[in-house]
């Protein structure tokens, strides 16, 4: 009987004691704590790119509009919007873009979603790049295709991502050809 008051007393002691709850708290934050810094970051970086992205799309067509941008081709204006984007990696490879006149009779806009770069084809989709006539009301749509930086995050679960795992972001953006 004796043995069993002594293990008794030794356990309750040993249920008082505090030391090593922080250990445990930090044990179950900490991957919390982690998994919210990586989301934040992604999204940050995510949005950053977009409005990169919207910004090199907007310079370029205004250099377009100018008649700064000469001669006025699919490859000249992809490399200048690469240019005017600097966060955009492997620009050249991740842009697509296509240039096509509106009606303005009937003011349709582009058909369909943005046609982006699909990485698991060796062949990229060619689109419709027509620079237009004087006056003419033209629309350009730019799709760039990033990877997620870290995969694994919530963020990168929640976006529709392609079958190679990278996400798009569209920039669009209309002038109009001067005579």
């Amino acid at each position: 009987m004796h043995i069993f008051g002594q293990m008794q007393r030794g356990l309750k002691r040993l249920a008082r004691q505090d030391s090593g709850t922080a250990t445990i708290e930090f044990a179950l934050l900490f991957p919390a704590f982690i998994m919210l810094f990586l989301m934040v970051f992604e999204t940050g970086l995510l949005l950053t790119r977009g409005v990169m992205l919207d910004r090199a799309v907007d310079i370029s067509m205004r250099e377009l509009r100018l008649g700064t941008l000469n001669p006025m081709t699919h490859d000249n204006l992809k490399s200048r919007i690469c240019a005017n984007a600097a966060i955009i990696p492997d620009c050249e490879d991740a842009l697509l873009l296509e240039l096509v006149p509106i009606d303005k009779s009937t003011w349709m806009p582009l058909a369909g979603s943005a046609t982006c770069v699909d990485r698991s084809e060796d062949i990229q989709p060619v689109l419709d790049f027509v620079p237009g006539i004087a006056n003419e009301l033209m629309l350009v749509r730019v799709c760039a295709v990033f990877d997620p930086f870290f995969p694994t995050t919530g963020l990168a679960a929640q976006i529709q991502l392609d079958p190679t795992g990278a996400y798009a972001l569209v920039a669009t953006s209309a002038y109009v050809n001067e005579p």
